[in-house]
């Protein structure tokens, strides 16, 4: 077992950042954030198109690498944008050459691969963030330091969209897995701190269409979450209340501009490389919620 890193003798240089991944959700967030600074450096993209990575590395003025290995050579630190399988496939190769890890929700299409990359950053001591987008918010922050101070006997939720109906999102992976390993790790998450620790979750519903969940929390409390990624909906429409002896407390994304998650993300993500100190929102806590979704996927129809 090798321990964790010392603090970064360089604290004041942007960490030199690789992308792997050169499709939508890599074009549209990881590449302009991370060239964006001053606290990061876009260093090189691979995706297994050379020409696709070529696309994206041109705006930002970053090379292209031939492979993988020459990514890592080129960096100190690994951000992925790719299906679930090719990340946890390729984050413990990161991990085992020392590169901090950068990391998508869900770590794996499964529980075993998951637990591969948690284990693999584990080991080799690295640093790791999950792109749990909302958790850098503000109101999203807001919400959850009221809700610390509340006792909470249920709770309603819902994540919901029409980005599979059609458009770039609708990926293969995506329109495979459905709502449950797409939207799930969001809402999972997100209850998880805001109520308390989620101890077991039971799924009714098609994860390609509808899901329901109904989640039991360590303190007694019960939350249910709907997911959908394929309703209608003028936008996507995220909203967590929560209910108890006092007032109820009420999250939702309508009003917030997602634009504002970028730079904390990112200013987060170089200061933890940069002292060996991560933020809790890491590849263990991914872990824990893939195994959330393991629970509910046993039991979805």
């Amino acid at each position: 077992m090798s321990t964790a890193p010392l603090p970064d003798s360089r604290p004041h240089e942007p960490v030199r950042v690789g992308l792997v991944g050169a499709g939508p959700w890599a074009r549209a967030m990881h590449a302009r954030m991370l060239a964006a600074g001053p606290e990061t450096s876009l260093t090189a993209v691979w995706a297994r198109r050379p020409e696709a990575a070529a696309e994206v590395a041109d705006a930002y003025g970053a090379p292209v690498a031939a492979s993988f290995d020459e990514l890592l050579d080129r960096c100190e630190a690994v951000a992925f944008a790719v299906p679930p399988a090719v990340q946890a496939a390729l984050a413990p190769r990161a991990a085992a050459a020392g590169r901090a890890v950068l990391l998508e929700k869900p770590l794996g299409a499964g529980l075993d691969e998951a637990r591969a990359v948690a284990d693999a950053v584990a080991e080799h001591g690295v640093v790791s963030q999950l792109v749990l987008t909302k958790r850098y918010h503000p109101a999203t922050r807001a919400f959850l330091a009221e809700a610390a101070g509340r006792e909470v006997t249920g709770a309603r939720s819902c994540y919901l969209h029409g980005a599979f109906l059609g458009g770039e999102f609708a990926t293969s992976w995506r329109l495979e897995h459905g709502a449950l390993l797409d939207l799930g790790p969001h809402l999972l998450d997100l209850l998880d701190t805001a109520v308390a620790p989620i101890v077991s979750v039971r799924a009714t519903g098609d994860p390609r269409r509808w899901t329901e969940l109904t989640c039991e929390h360590e303190n007694g409390a019960v939350s249910q979450a709907s997911l959908s990624g394929c309703v209608r909906l003028p936008q996507a429409r995220t909203r967590i209340e929560l209910f108890g002896p006092g007032e109820e407390l009420v999250y939702d994304t309508a009003g917030i501009d997602h634009e504002e998650c970028w730079p904390v993300l990112r200013r987060e993500f170089a200061h933890a490389v940069r002292t060996g100190k991560g933020t809790g929102i890491d590849a263990a806590h991914g872990l824990h919620i893939q195994e959330l979704l393991e629970m509910a996927a046993r039991t979805a129809g």
